[in-house]
């Protein structure tokens, strides 16, 4: 086995895909599977010969996949009197931009109980759809986008916890952020001076199956 050719560019460890021929490419089961894969280069015959499927059926959803921008050559290899080509997945994984929903994509400011699952979820999706819009824009500067994010798990017992908890930790940002930012806007509502950011803090109950699946005991 001899490779006559190296494989270029690098594998992004997270991908949006914000176009609907590439999230019809990854949403359909068996190409996404090949992408699962291909995070490690492959080519059609060692793909169909991993799933057990005819090499012809395999290769033709490689091909879809790399003209949808999913799958890249990365490089080639002999295997007896052939040369095969390999492809490898852009990401190790996708995510879906909100923006493929269009008008149907949830809005969090249509939402009035700001304590319900739903105005969560929405609020989620802005973040993502915010920090989707901010990559692209640092990658096609060349720039890297600095974020910051924090995860913590812990237990309330009471209801009672719960509320001192959130009171506390809301007193405590609205301090810190008048401390340490400037205004969003000014008084006659024009945008205040810098760079905009949006800070997002959620806390919500951890599904049992979701305990399960990270290994510990509910």
């Amino acid at each position: 086995m001899l490779s006559v050719e190296a494989a270029a560019g690098s594998t992004m460890p997270l991908e949006a895909v914000a176009s609907s021929r590439r999230a019809s490419a990854l949403l359909h089961p068996l190409r996404s599977r090949l992408l699962s894969m291909a995070r490690e280069p492959a080519s059609a015959t060692e793909l169909a010969r991993k799933l057990g499927l005819p090499r012809q059926r395999v290769n033709y959803h490689v091909r879809e996949l790399e003209r949808a921008g999913l799958l890249r050559a990365a490089g080639r290899r002999r295997r007896r009197n052939l040369i095969e080509q390999r492809y490898v997945a852009t990401a190790r994984s996708y995510v879906l931009a909100p923006a493929l929903l269009g008008p149907l994509a949830p809005d969090w400011r249509s939402i009035t109980d700001t304590a319900s699952a739903d105005y969560l979820l929405a609020l989620a999706e802005q973040v993502r759809a915010d920090v989707t819009r901010a990559s692209e824009e640092a990658a096609a500067e060349e720039k890297r986008l600095s974020t910051m994010s924090v995860k913590a798990q812990f237990r309330f017992e009471t209801p009672e916890q719960r509320t001192r908890f959130a009171e506390e930790v809301r007193r405590a940002l609205v301090e810190v952020i008048a401390r340490h930012s400037s205004p969003n806007l000014r008084g006659d509502g024009r945008p205040g001076r810098g760079r905009p950011y949006r800070l997002v803090l959620a806390c919500y109950p951890v599904a049992s199956e979701t305990e399960a699946e990270e290994g510990r005991t509910p």
